[in-house]
């Protein structure tokens, strides 16, 4: 799974695989934790975030929304700036 970001301990990624399963998402591993969130809605799908480790990669989301769908659709990987 290529990894899209790292920003404060948190490491995003990506499947790319033509099996991959919809919604649009992301897989965030913080520690020990791992999320899976959706890029449209920001919802945790599965996982055990920590409510502020969560918060960070919601609003990393929102910052990158729409490069994410396009990574999404095209399985072209690109890295993305962390948060800030």
């Amino acid at each position: 799974m290529p990894v899209i970001a790292r920003f404060y301990g948190l490491i995003i990624k990506m499947y790319f695989q033509q099996s991959e399963h919809n919604p649009p998402h992301i897989h965030a591993v913080y520690g020990e934790c791992i999320g899976a969130i959706d890029i449209q809605t920001f919802e945790m799908l599965e996982g055990d975030l920590p409510p502020k480790a969560l918060s960070l990669v919601r609003e990393w989301i929102g910052q990158h929304k729409a490069e994410l769908l396009e990574i999404w659709s095209t399985q072209n990987f690109k890295p993305l700036p962390p948060l800030e």
